[in-house]
């Protein structure tokens, strides 16, 4: 694989936007995500993989304390801005006073919190904008659906930031086919972002609403938190994973255990599970855009390189048949990219 290869990657649509086929999930450069990490490593992972073709990021305003995440990103951008496509998401840094909207998710402390009432999605994207250091959001998310407020009511506030110009297009994140569907009648949705890996299958009915009305899916986790690159025997305290019940120990090494099948598929064909997992994701739909994060240069290569692997529809059904039998230990989480 030369440098030019790596740097110049092939692009998919999501919708209107036309992206690199694998983008950049910055969540895992905040402390307490993947345990500590200091600016100066964060910031060398965000412009390597910006060097080497991932021109697409995506980040949080819930990513870190304070905005934490988007003002790496924003630090990043610096010189560079019209080369990439920023992506941030909104609801989880609920304002003083606004009341916090619960619901359950599979994780040990149980519960996240959002606030997507219209009346304060402006001054979320607001912030947002100041934090990346920019005039503009390409694609805005709500984190999550406010199991408070309709759906319709989110998207009709987005939809008036991008008639100012402050958003130039609609993504939603985490929501149902029905949630999809709704919110396309009020405003175009470019694409829809959702967990979606080896790790775990994304929603059938989810996936076939979005190909019918013509957006891109963007799939977060799509190593699985890591697991699917082989690597993870352990989970340290102040670690974000240690919240997954896939990730306690027992479970862990069960996990490990079961996915052995993959890495010989990957050892045959002389690459890394993690490029496995980011080519078989990539071979499901044409416009489907995996976001990988990783702290490493080298790993951020890895993962990038992985869109120039083609695989022989033996070896897709070959993996198939694995995937068919593997249920990871640790259950069915709902949510997680918070």
């Amino acid at each position: 694989m030369t440098k030019k290869q790596i740097d110049t990657l092939p692009t998919r649509r999501l919708g209107e936007l036309e992206v690199p086929a694998i983008g950049f999930g910055a969540m895992v450069l905040s402390p307490g995500m993947y345990g500590e990490i200091d600016d100066d490593r964060a910031l060398n992972a965000l412009r390597h993989a910006f060097d080497h073709g991932a021109a697409f990021v995506d980040t949080s305003d819930g990513y870190g304390a304070d905005g934490h995440n988007e003002r790496l990103v924003g630090r990043a951008l610096k010189g560079r801005r019209e080369q990439i496509t920023v992506a941030t998401k909104f609801g989880f840094r609920i304002p003083e006073g606004a009341e916090a909207h619960t619901f359950p998710v599979g994780f040990a402390f149980g519960e996240l919190a959002v606030n997507a009432e219209p009346r304060y999605v402006r001054g979320y994207a607001e912030a947002s904008l100041r934090n990346l250091g920019t005039d503009v959001i390409d694609l805005y998310y709500p984190h999550f659906p406010d199991p408070q407020v309709p759906i319709e009511d989110t998207v009709g506030a987005v939809a008036e930031l991008v008639e100012d110009g402050l958003v130039r297009h609609l993504g939603l994140s985490n929501v149902t086919a029905d949630q999809l569907r709704r919110a396309h009648a009020v405003h175009p949705v470019q694409a829809v972002q959702a967990e979606w890996s080896m790790w775990r299958p994304v929603d059938a009915d989810l996936l076939a609403v979005a190909r019918e009305l013509g957006v891109g899916v963007v799939a977060w986790s799509p190593l699985g938190a890591g697991f699917l690159t082989g690597t993870v025997r352990s989970v340290r305290d102040g670690d974000f994973r240690r919240n997954n019940p896939r990730f306690a120990d027992a479970n862990l090494a069960a996990n490990n255990d079961a996915y052995t099948a993959l890495r010989a598929i990957a050892a045959d064909l002389g690459i890394t599970q993690g490029q496995l997992a980011l080519a078989w994701l990539l071979h499901q739909a044409p416009d489907v855009v995996p976001i990988p994060g990783s702290r490493t240069p080298a790993h951020i290569e890895e993962n990038l390189q992985a869109a120039h692997i083609g695989l022989h529809p033996d070896t897709l059904a070959r993996i198939d048949e694995v995937l068919a039998r593997l249920e990871p230990a640790g259950g069915t989480l709902l949510g997680g990219n918070a």
